[in-house]
């Protein structure tokens, strides 16, 4: 019997509602985990998993039989309930509507994971919503302003 064989790298960005710093320090390291759990649980690859006080990045190699808006859906619901129940937050924490997913080839997973394990030292350059774009940019990926994340002024 043929097998089926895939190599699919994906990159995932999300960010909190109203683009609010809520993700602190002291459990950042804690959901960072519990999302690569959430991806492990849905028989997928947690590359890496981190960001910044309003943002997330997770690389993941793929299976394709998961839908990406599938996998999304799940990892940004269980996540919001686990912060909800751990009451990291004050009042309901809930993730923006939306995401950016960008794909890559083998070649590159290193340097992904070395961008995404070094996203304080990139954002003391460069503000997420440049980062966002330019990724946008860089995989030619059409948009409209009006859809993108609500931007907080930095």
């Amino acid at each position: 019997m043929a097998g089926s064989f895939s190599q699919i790298y994906i990159q995932v960005v999300f960010a909190v509602k109203g683009r609010e710093n809520l993700i602190r320090e002291q459990w950042k390291d804690e959901l960072h985990k519990y999302i690569a759990g959430i991806i492990k649980g849905k028989e997928q690859k947690s590359i890496i998993v981190n960001g910044m006080p309003e943002h997330i990045h997770a690389f993941i190699g793929l299976r394709p039989a998961m839908a990406i808006a599938d996998l999304v859906r799940d990892i940004k619901n269980n996540s919001s309930n686990f912060i909800n129940e751990k009451k990291f937050v004050r009042g309901r924490f809930s993730w923006q509507e939306g995401y950016g997913v960008f794909s890559y080839s083998h070649s590159h997973i290193e340097r992904v994971y070395n961008y995404i394990l070094n996203q304080e030292k990139h954002h003391a350059k460069k503000t997420f919503k440049q980062e966002y774009l330019d990724l946008l940019k860089k995989f030619e990926i059409e948009y409209n302003e009006k859809y993108l994340f609500e931007w907080i002024e930095e």
